[in-house]
């Protein structure tokens, strides 16, 4: 029998949002993932399975059982041919970054953050910046699900191809995600090059920064017209690196966050704080060569809330500058830097924030300097407004107030998840307080 434990404390990664289980599970096999089921199903009880707990949001919490992914993390096999891996569901991608670098391969696009588990970043949608790129989960090219009956069903454009339509993006919901295919590419290496502009210069220009590079975004800093702007694009340079712990821990890390807690006294010192490390750290050209995912990770040295919507990516230039209106006509509501934009195509994933259209991601963020909390929600109001306006659509594995009401008109395919989501899970094994806000 799975040993399970009780009295377990769920913090997401950026304690946010935290729960405790009633029983807490870290399988390491397929059956031990169906007497769990079993479990659940005499006890009418829902099942949360997490992996790495980034989310930060409520989407992993649970007051039932919660499934722990972390051993089932083996590398199952690599295609060299095809530039395929199967992985179990539970594997972190910083170790599949490591393993398949060892063969030669990298995926092509990846999240900003690597301490996650596979299942997890392609169910939320994950994402990172690239015109020419889908979201992560669209380089899923088949997975396994277990679902709530104990049935094990295989998804791939031949077998159950609307199962994986809907699965890549599957919320947690449709069953326990097993195993994933990705498709990956040759390894490569990427130079990022980052050099400073104004709002109005890479709104104006657009389509030629978009052109310009591969996996372009741009971060602007609230409260001003600064901009830095981003390029990584593919490089046959050997490694190098200019960053220094000097200017990114005392100054980028430890001086910030003693000046973000100041700013929670008073609030009017923000926008300078904003311009200050824009002159500070923000000014001057500069270089990177690495190995992709170590170009594509960074690190998220806060604790954070966020937000990160997707709209279509002609509302750009228009929904940006009506956040800068609305900051500038309201001096009590303060933003800290950076806004980041990213850039990414369109796909046919039924609950992909990109369904059917190329777009922009807006991702705002308020820091929580030594754990406190910063008041935001006038900022985190005003941008929804303005994101709803513009026909967005938040991610999944962040914090927003959308409902089932909201869903219906920003997904064309929503009744079509609905429907296959109730087929697989009848009883609503797989739901939880945030999954009831998504479908009832």
């Amino acid at each position: 029998m799975v040993h399970a434990q009780g009295g377990v404390k769920f913090q997401n990664w950026a304690k946010t949002y935290g729960c405790s289980p009633e029983m807490y599970f870290q399988p390491s096999t397929v059956e031990e993932l169906k007497e769990i089921l079993d479990l659940a199903r005499q006890r009418s009880k829902k099942v949360k399975v997490v992996g790495g707990g980034h989310s930060p949001s409520d989407i992993a919490c649970t007051d039932d059982f919660m499934i722990q992914m972390g051993r089932m993390n083996k590398i199952l096999k690599i295609n060299k041919e095809k530039k395929q891996v199967t992985v179990e569901a539970g594997i972190l991608l910083s170790d599949l970054n490591v393993e398949l670098n060892k063969h030669g391969l990298a995926l092509p696009i990846l999240g900003a953050v690597s301490e996650v588990a596979a299942a997890g970043v392609i169910g939320t949608g994950t994402h990172n910046t690239g015109i020419r790129h889908g979201i992560f989960a669209t380089q899923v090219a088949s997975l396994t699900l277990l679902t709530a009956s104990g049935e094990i069903l295989e998804c791939s454009e031949s077998m159950n191809p609307e199962l994986l339509q809907a699965a890549r993006v599957h919320l947690g919901c449709l069953g326990i995600i097993l195993t994933i295919t990705f498709q990956c590419v040759t390894e490569f290496y990427l130079q990022e090059t980052t050099f400073p502009s104004t709002l109005k210069e890479v709104l104006d220009n657009l389509d030629s920064h978009l052109k310009k590079s591969e996996y372009f975004r741009f971060l602007w800093f609230p409260h001003s017209e600064n901009v830095s702007v981003i390029y990584q694009d593919h490089t046959n340079k050997p490694p190098s690196s200019s960053a220094s712990w000097f200017w990114d821990y005392a100054i980028g890390y430890y001086l910030l966050e003693l000046l973000l807690w100041i700013s929670t006294f008073l609030p009017c010192l923000l926008p300078w704080i904003n311009r200050f490390f824009f002159w500070l750290l923000f000014t001057s050209k500069v270089e990177n060569v690495n190995l992709s995912y170590k170009i594509f990770n960074y690190e998220c040295r806060f604790k954070q809330h966020v937000q990160d919507w997707a709209i279509p990516i002609e509302k750009t230039k228009e929904a940006l500058l009506e956040l800068k209106g609305l900051l500038e006509s309201n001096p009590k509501v303060v933003a800290h830097y950076p806004v980041e934009v990213r850039f990414t195509r369109g796909d046919d994933i039924l609950l992909s924030p990109c369904f059917q259209r190329d777009s922009c991601y807006m991702n705002i963020i308020m820091y929580r300097p030594y754990g406190k909390d910063v008041p935001r929600l006038d900022y985190w109001l005003a941008y929804e407004g303005i994101m709803k306006k513009s026909g967005g659509r938040p991610h999944w594995a962040k914090a927003h107030t959308s409902t089932r009401r909201d869903f219906e008109k920003m997904y064309p395919e929503f009744p079509k998840f609905c429907s296959i989501r109730e087929k697989l899970d009848p009883r609503g094994m797989f739901l939880n307080a945030y999954l009831e806000k998504v479908f009832y």
